[in-house]
């Protein structure tokens, strides 16, 4: 995929509006508007964070109307390598989030959180995301239990989400690490185990 230097500014703009990378689609069980987030059409090898953040800033944040808000995040399938913008560009972005955006806030949904997503985010994310972001953070594991907060009917969730949840329905040990789609982790540690070196390699790989 072709790097940020590349790609001009408007074209950088173009390939997230035609990826379908952020949708404003739905609505939650409490009726507020749904933020979808797929994190695998992410192309964070081609998108600055200065265009992202001027993307967000001008065709999603005002989509919103400064009412309370959820988003979902999928992050099936998602690769270091090629979908994830990197530790210091997530900051960035979300110190630039304009308050009355982060005040309505009321739910992130982390669909599909892997083995080092979930450590990472146990590790660092306190310190990473301010203002009570991480408080609202919700792990769902399965699409069954997403739809306990989403109107299923209203939100157009991708057919490979529904394919992974259905492979760790046959291989549930993902969800815990003691079975991983990742070809390098082989080890099961509980989230509490901070003297787990695992952490570390977590870090290293996400960041």
């Amino acid at each position: 995929m072709a790097s940020p230097l590349t790609l001009s500014q408007s074209e950088q703009e173009n390939l997230l509006e035609k990826l379908g990378v952020f949708k404003i689609k739905g609505r939650d069980k409490h009726g507020r508007k749904v933020l979808l987030i797929i994190g695998k059409l992410f192309p964070a090898r081609a998108v600055s964070s200065e265009v992202l953040k001027k993307y967000l800033e001008e065709k999603i944040y005002p989509k919103l109307e400064e009412k309370p808000f959820s988003v979902v995040y999928v992050h099936a399938e998602v690769q270091r390598s090629e979908n994830f913008p990197g530790i210091s560009t997530l900051r960035s972005i979300y110190d630039g989030i304009p308050m009355n955006v982060k005040n309505h806030l009321e739910s992130v949904y982390f669909l599909h959180p892997g083995l080092q997503a979930r450590l990472f985010l146990a590790t660092f994310g306190r310190f990473l995301f301010s203002g009570g972001l991480y408080s609202k953070l919700k792990f769902m594991t399965r699409l069954e239990f997403l739809w306990e907060h989403v109107r299923r009917n209203e939100i157009e969730i991708p057919e490979f989400a529904y394919d992974h949840d259905e492979e760790l329905e046959y291989r549930p040990m993902m969800d815990y690490g003691l079975e991983s789609d990742h070809p390098r982790v082989y080890g099961g540690p509980s989230m509490d185990d901070n003297n787990n070196p695992l952490s570390l390699y977590s870090m290293r790989c996400i960041a």
